[in-house]
């Protein structure tokens, strides 16, 4: 297996991003909907426009005949607090086939060496309190519950559509 920087205006990184992400919205853990059709046609051009925006696809067998089989999503933030940058990492998907072979561990792991790279701060991510493999492969990896104070609670993760 080797994990590689995707290039997102290349035809063959392309279509493994859309299919891996596509296999992660169809996934229960990514609400079970497939990407619409707009979404995959403008993805990776989008991706490509988008200066904060760095993915990293997990690769096994030889160029010749490699399949996709994990992706990793990230974009730079900035931490007022550190005033330094910040990478979020956005989406992490494996397909069912390789999950626990460690593919999620080395796509974290060249999420932070990039973000080494780049002097970031940290790494952030977001995840379902349900999904219990995600939480372990993630502390096993060093992420931690977000709180400034223990008496102020953890952070609890919002959104709202607009």
């Amino acid at each position: 297996m080797r994990v590689e920087r995707v290039n997102y205006l290349s035809p063959r990184d392309a279509r493994a991003l859309v299919m891996l992400l596509d296999a992660y919205a169809c996934d229960p853990m990514g609400g079970s909907q497939g990407l619409s059709e707009e979404v995959k046609a403008r993805i990776c051009t989008d991706l490509a426009q988008h200066s904060g925006a760095a993915s990293f696809i997990a690769w096994l067998g030889t160029d010749d005949c490699a399949e996709a089989i994990g992706l990793i999503n990230c974009f730079v933030g900035y931490s007022t607090f550190k005033a330094a940058p910040l990478l979020n990492i956005h989406d992490i998907a494996v397909l069912p086939a390789h999950r626990g072979a460690g593919v999620g561990q080395a796509l974290l792991g060249a999420a932070q060496i990039y973000a080494q790279q780049l002097g970031c701060c940290k790494l952030t991510l977001e995840v379902l309190t349900g999904n219990q493999a995600a939480l372990a492969s993630y502390q096993r990896f060093g992420f931690a519950p977000y709180a400034l104070d223990p008496a102020a609670g953890q952070a609890s993760f919002m959104h709202k559509w607009v």
